[in-house]
């Protein structure tokens, strides 16, 4: 169940990215009419801020995700023991 929500979330987040890549293209900027009735509007910030704000905030979550799980696999493969060093096991030799 957890893998089906992270996955829902991984796709509203990927919406949310591809949505404010688009949105600029979408409207015409130098025309207020075709945003002014828009969530945000009537100002051309208030539209940019509703409309790519959570796909700016969704870029960044799922970026650091993502180097979070890379420097947790990176640290998991450097931290396995180490081999012993001659000078150790002539230490042990000594010992015994």
């Amino acid at each position: 169940m957890k893998r089906i929500g992270v996955a829902l979330l991984w796709f509203a987040g990927v919406y949310f990215v591809a949505r404010a890549i688009v949105e600029p293209f979408v409207i015409d900027v130098n025309d207020p009419s075709t945003y002014q009735h828009d969530w945000g509007g009537p100002h051309l910030a208030g539209v940019l801020l509703v409309h790519c704000g959570l796909g700016v905030v969704a870029a960044a979550l799922m970026a650091w995700r993502l180097m979070r799980r890379t420097s947790r696999r990176l640290r998991s493969t450097t931290e396995q023991t180490p081999e012993r060093k001659e000078s150790d096991q002539i230490g042990t030799r000594l010992a015994a």
